[in-house]
């Protein structure tokens, strides 16, 4: 009966799926640890011209859902390494490493769908990863959350 649960949950599908891109995040782990500072914050640069090399001229595309697809396959591509970067970067600012599941939570998130964690699970750091993967495109970027203390703290938090 187990078996016919995971066969047909949609959940640990993607969860495996998800698995999988968070095993190629890991193995760049030692690459991005071996860049220097400037190496580092260079790579944004670098992803934001693949993601423009990859969707070409804007206006190829009929519909603004066809252009949304480009940018969004543009993204899944580099998500490895700009997930690797940003986790390096957030342990070279703030000491505090991505963990697996919360590399789960930013793919999930940039999927467009709504991330669960717990309290104390490190859902403001799980949010960056998804944020700055979608900044790369440009095209601006809002998250979302109902507490305002919060949005106060880790403004100030994030902010390096």
């Amino acid at each position: 009966m187990n078996f016919l649960r995971k066969l047909f949950d949609n959940n640990e599908r993607d969860v495996a799926r998800y698995r999988k891109v968070v095993e190629k995040v890991n193995a760049l782990e030692p690459q991005f640890k071996a860049l220097n500072d400037e190496q580092l914050k260079s790579k944004t640069e670098e992803f934001r011209t693949r993601v423009r090399e990859a969707v070409g001229d804007e206006s190829q595309y009929k519909t603004r859902k066809e252009l949304t697809e480009a940018y969004n396959k543009a993204l899944d591509d580099i998500l490895p390494e700009a997930f690797a970067a940003c986790r390096e970067a957030s342990w070279r600012q703030l000491k505090m490493r991505h963990f697996d599941v919360q590399l789960i939570g930013g793919m999930v998130q940039h999927d467009g769908r709504i991330s669960e964690l717990r309290t104390g699970e490190g859902k403001t750091l799980t949010s960056t990863l998804a944020t700055y993967l979608n900044a790369i495109a440009g095209k601006g970027v809002h998250l979302v959350t109902a507490n305002d203390y919060l949005v106060k703290r880790d403004a100030i938090w994030m902010a390096p």
